[in-house]
């Protein structure tokens, strides 16, 4: 687990330009993986960069 660097739910929400619920959302239906820690979720940062990447698709 060294090295791993993890994001609060409003962090994700920011980077990702959505609101804090759709990363709740997208968590609860297991699209974005999340460790809970107490009452809070954090979020891998490599967990988010994936989701992105896996995100885009060409057009055309």
């Amino acid at each position: 687990m060294a090295g791993v660097t993890f994001l609060t739910v409003a962090e994700v929400a920011a980077l990702m330009r959505v609101s804090k619920m759709s990363v709740y959302r997208l968590i609860h239906a297991g699209e974005l993986e999340a460790v809970r820690f107490g009452r809070s979720f954090r979020v891998p940062e490599a967990a988010v960069n994936a989701y992105l990447r896996d995100a885009f698709y060409e057009t055309g």
